[in-house]
């Protein structure tokens, strides 16, 4: 049985909900196939390929604006490649990070903050040996962080963004943040970008993303999957 992408976003939570739970099952072969779009051989030079096909079959609209991928029901789409154990293969982008102006933002109007507030995850194969045609999605959940996951994330979120006001970018690794963490994000190894350096001069350096640990998704995947 054959699904076909919609032509307008979902009106609604559970519409949302039926259309990804609607994938589990298929491959992303299959779902290419239905959409009338090419199946990379790889995921080298297209790591965002399998994102940009499950945003197809969902009707997402945000595409890479800073904002949840379904703006009207305020809720972002993070795709997730597991193992045969449903264990996180990699990290997860969440933003890009800001590197110049950042006085006065804080947690509660940060766009970590806003991306994580509301979190459709779908789970899809990963594992290196299986072609990308070959990968089978998962059960899609929703999830929103608790006390105790908002305090994590915030506070992580918190100690990144102190050493880039106090123009410590260079120094952040990615060993810093319990569950959040800072990492070079570029196509392009070359791309720089101006940041804060020692005594509040500007510099060059490469754009940096905030990601989440396999540690944190795995305890979302486990809660949810009861493992």
């Amino acid at each position: 049985m054959s699904i076909s992408v919609p032509s307008t976003p979902p009106k609604s939570q559970s519409e949302l909900m039926e259309r990804a739970m609607s994938l589990a099952g298929y491959s992303l072969g299959e779902l290419a196939q239905f959409a009338n779009i090419r199946i990379p051989n790889d995921f080298r030079r297209e790591k965002g390929w399998t994102g940009q096909l499950i945003e197809l079959f969902l009707g997402a609209e945000a595409g890479s604006k800073p904002e949840q991928d379904f703006p009207a029901l305020g809720i972002e789409l993070k795709t997730i490649p597991v193992d045969y154990q449903g264990q996180a293969l990699e990290t997860t982008y969440v933003c890009y990070a800001p590197l110049m102006n950042v006085t006065g933002i804080e947690w509660e109007t940060s766009n970590v903050r806003n991306k994580l507030a509301q979190v459709l995850w779908l789970p899809i194969q990963g594992q290196r040996e299986l072609a990308p045609a070959e990968r089978l999605v998962g059960s899609a959940f929703l999830w929103q962080p608790d006390v105790y996951q908002t305090q994590q994330l915030r506070q992580d979120w918190e100690e990144l963004m102190d050493m880039i006001a106090l123009g410590e970018i260079e120094n952040v690794t990615a060993r810093h943040g319990e569950v959040l963490q800072l990492r070079p994000k570029a196509a392009d190894g070359n791309a720089l970008t101006d940041a804060i350096g020692k005594g509040g001069v500007t510099i060059k350096t490469r754009p940096r993303g905030f990601y989440l640990r396999k540690c944190f998704t795995n305890t979302l995947l486990a809660q949810h999957f009861g493992d």
